[in-house]
């Protein structure tokens, strides 16, 4: 038979067993969790990576563009300069042709008064 103590010592000694079982159990648990999160990291780093090129790619040809297109907005600066100079060429036209036919109407009346004054003078 078996004394208090004994029956004490294999109860510990059971209990000892089932946490060791249990805490395997854990453990091996905890090892696929830790391997699973291990290769979401790595796939996370891969993904990031790529990213990484194809952003690097994208501002790359982003300033290739930029540049052509500054390239093309100075070759139409002398166009926009054309453009107005030529506008203010018509500007100054249309003063001159208003000056003129102002002048012309003047002319027009000083006349018309000088041959009426002629007219009386002669009659």
């Amino acid at each position: 038979m078996m004394t208090i103590g004994q029956a004490a010592a294999l109860i510990a000694a059971i209990a000892f067993v089932i946490l060791v079982i249990y805490l395997c159990m854990v453990l091996s648990k905890l090892i696929i969790t830790v391997n699973e999160l291990t290769k979401s990291v790595q796939t996370l780093t891969d993904d990031a990576d790529k990213i990484s090129g194809e952003v690097n790619t994208l501002l790359i040809k982003t300033n290739s563009l930029m540049d052509d297109l500054s390239g093309k907005s100075e070759k139409l600066n002398p166009l926009f300069q054309a453009t107005s100079d030529l506008s203010e060429s018509v500007s100054d036209l249309n003063n001159a042709s208003r000056n003129f036919v102002k002048k012309a109407n003047e002319t027009s009346k000083s006349m018309s008064t000088t041959t009426k004054a002629i007219r009386l003078d002669l009659q």
